[in-house]
């Protein structure tokens, strides 16, 4: 059978035998919004779990909405166009709205890359900001999380009188679900929060994976420092896989994302009757699939159906390279994945309270490793150096299906996720 891979912007056509194909699994057809604008301000007006936008807005001279960057297909400018002109309306003057970039620890987005975030109109006549996560004087002291995490915010954001958090509700490698609170943490907080947020004591809990809130202690704690930094408002949307909306989920911080998250999993979660051999996946196509560090979600999406020692054929094109030089480098440092998880666990008796920034990441990426093949089919410009980050590369989806088949027997079961993490593969209770 053929199908097409979301691989940058224009995708990848690829074919799997079809006595071996399992699926394609896609997300369930969630009709997109007819008028999503009409949608949009009408959640701002009757909003989940608190009052409308308008009237938490009155008598406020400060706001400050968070935006994601690049990374992430968020219709800003749709949503956008429904906050500010609210905000307006009930007396904020426009020099005090602050529209804050959560690049968390990603680089900043800058020139025409404002304009693709919020459009021609609001890039000339608001004030659009980066957050730089590395610069700890730019952020606010608030003290220490009850699991130890030190909490430091963007100033701007907490000196704000109103705080709004915007974004796309998805499943997410470690917090279960993007949206809501994660704008905050891991958004706007410093290094010196993420680094403990995203270490081994959190990630390495079996609950920190995709799809999974209750008991999730990456959900729980970054719930509980966006409660502490005082979110007020957030506008979350769901999208089809052509990037349409389908479904605005605004108000209250907890009740709303949870109202989103509830429609979200109806959508995505698909349903396999037991594990395959073989993925053929994707990293969800362009912004996702930039980098190497980014299309990791493709691989860990996937684990929940994967037979112990299969292999996962992963389509990214990562254009701009392997990630940040601090990710890039640890690939350098350790030849091998066990190594660099002997340091970070301290087994490593030689490289005592080791920490580099993005670790988060590759952690993700061992447990993959440990249980998995890895191959990619890439034209990225590294691609002669990929067997340098644990894996291999394919020139072509079919040779990999191939190898996969010489190595898996010729009855292997092969799912295809055209869509990637997008999509949440579980096991149907009966397999």
């Amino acid at each position: 059978m053929k199908f097409t891979l979301a691989y940058g912007k224009s995708g990848l056509d690829a074919a799997v035998p079809d006595e071996n194909l399992v699926g394609p699994l896609e997300i369930r057809p969630a009709p997109p919004l007819i008028d999503p604008g009409v949608d949009v301000a009408e959640s701002l007006l009757e909003p989940i779990g608190c009052p409308p936008l308008s009237e938490l807005a009155k008598g406020k001279q400060t706001a400050c909405i968070l935006i994601c960057d690049v990374t992430r297909p968020v219709p800003n400018e749709l949503l956008l166009g429904a906050l500010l002109p609210t905000l307006e309306a009930a007396g904020v003057p426009r020099e005090g709205i602050t529209i804050l970039i959560a690049t968390g620890l990603h680089r900043p987005n800058l020139g025409e890359e404002i304009v693709e975030l919020v459009g021609e109109t609001i890039a000339a006549n608001y004030r659009v900001e980066n957050h730089y996560g590395k610069d700890l004087a730019s952020h606010t002291d608030l003290g220490m999380s009850p699991r130890g995490v030190p909490i430091h915010i963007d100033s701007r954001y907490v000196d704000a009188d109103l705080k709004i958090a915007t974004g796309l509700i998805e499943p997410h490698l470690m917090a279960g679900y993007s949206g809501g609170r994660k704008l905050v943490c891991p958004g706007i907080a410093a290094l010196e929060t993420v680094k403990v947020w995203h270490g081994p004591q959190f990630l390495e809990d079996p609950r920190a994976d995709c799809g999974i809130l209750e008991g999730n202690p990456v959900h729980e704690e970054n719930t509980w420092i966006a409660r502490r930094t005082g979110l007020d408002f957030i506008l979350n949307v769901t999208l089809d896989a052509e990037r349409r909306v389908t479904g605005v989920f605004a108000g209250e911080m907890e009740e709303a994302f949870h109202a989103g998250v509830a429609f979200a999993r109806e959508v995505v979660t698909v349903p396999v009757g037991g594990p395959v051999d073989v993925a053929v996946t994707s990293a969800a196509g362009y912004p996702l699939d930039q980098t190497f560090y980014q299309s990791v979600k493709g691989l860990t999406g996937v684990l929940p159906v994967m037979k112990e020692g299969g292999t996962i054929i992963i389509a990214a094109e990562m254009s701009e390279g392997v990630g940040s030089p601090e990710f890039a480098g640890l690939f350098e440092e350790f030849p091998t994945h066990e190594g660099f998880m002997k340091a970070i666990t301290g087994e490593d008796a030689d490289r005592p309270d080791f920490f580099v920034m993005d670790q988060w990441q590759l952690e993700e990426m061992a447990k993959v490793l440990r249980r998995c093949e890895v191959v990619y089919v890439t034209n990225a410009p590294f691609a002669d150096q990929l067997e340098k980050l644990y894996v291999t590369r394919a020139d072509s989806v079919e040779s990999a299906v191939s190898a996969a088949l010489k190595k898996h027997g010729p009855n292997a079961r092969i799912a295809a996720i055209p869509e990637g993490p997008y999509v949440l593969p579980t096991l149907s209770e009966s397999s």
